[in-house]
């Protein structure tokens, strides 16, 4: 046998356990052994044997009045360390070169900051006429399509103040002028998934579509953008333009740990 082959060759028993623990966590909750059986595929007689290390190794957790499994403390301390240690922007940025390449727009990353969102790079599409985003610039929260899904997704504690000084320091268009109709917006960008700002942007003749990102905690943790010159972009909410950022941003969530419903 060469050592190519050698390499490919894996310890089966240790698969079969992750499949036992992989049939746990897509239980959403403590199971009995049979149940585990039969999402696993295997004999229950074949799983309890597996059972016993497991729960030996503090992979897995049994509760002695109910007999139930669910994952120990052992499974939760790699699940957070696994989280800790995740490099959220790293993916973030293979993220929007991804996107780039599909849709052959701008596409950018955003997080938030104490004074709101942050552009923390662009991709620029393969074309002519683009639109240039500067890394580091700061977006207001009302007039940008990443600020608005922030300010949808974040406590409103968070985000409150920013909009009070907005609605005082800035020249507004008409669907963020009253309050009711902030809350309109931000309801709008929540039932979406998205949030678009086709006519006032940070450049005039500039529109972008932001959908938010979250993190195992379920919270909002990045934006993901798409920008274009208004009237060439696709801004339809069923659009490939759209469909294909929401689709990015989901695909980002899971991987950060999120496992909730995206729109």
């Amino acid at each position: 046998m060469s050592k190519d082959t050698e390499s490919q060759h894996g310890v089966q028993s240790l698969e079969i356990g992750i499949s036992i623990l992989r049939a746990i966590t897509q239980g959403h909750r403590s199971m009995m052994l049979k149940d585990i059986a039969a999402a696993a595929d295997m004999p229950a007689s074949k799983v309890h044997r597996y059972m016993v290390s497991l729960v030996r190794s503090g992979l897995v957790d049994q509760d002695s009045r109910s007999s139930r499994y669910d994952l120990g403390p052992f499974a939760l301390t790699l699940g957070l360390v696994a989280v800790d240690r995740l490099d959220r922007v790293g993916l973030g940025l293979a993220a929007i070169a991804e996107l780039r390449d599909e849709i052959n727009e701008t596409t950018a990353l955003a997080v938030w900051s104490d004074n709101g969102p942050v552009i923390v790079r662009s991709e620029r599409p393969h074309r002519p006429i683009t639109v240039n985003v500067v890394t580091g610039t700061a977006l207001n929260i009302l007039t940008s399509a990443s600020g608005r899904v922030f300010a949808a997704w974040l406590p409103e504690a968070t985000v409150a103040p920013l909009i009070a000084r907005e609605r005082m320091t800035l020249e507004l268009p008409p669907e963020v002028h009253t309050v009711e109709a902030i809350k309109t917006m931000l309801a709008t960008a929540r039932q979406h998934g998205v949030a678009a700002v086709t006519d006032y942007h940070l450049v005039p003749g500039v529109a972008a579509v932001a959908a938010p990102v979250f993190n195992a905690n379920n919270e909002i943790t990045l934006s993901v953008l798409a920008i274009g010159v208004k009237g060439m972009i696709d801004m339809s909410l069923d659009g490939p333009v759209v469909t294909a950022l929401k689709r990015s941003a989901q695909t980002l969530s899971r991987r950060l740990g999120y496992a909730g419903d995206a729109n």
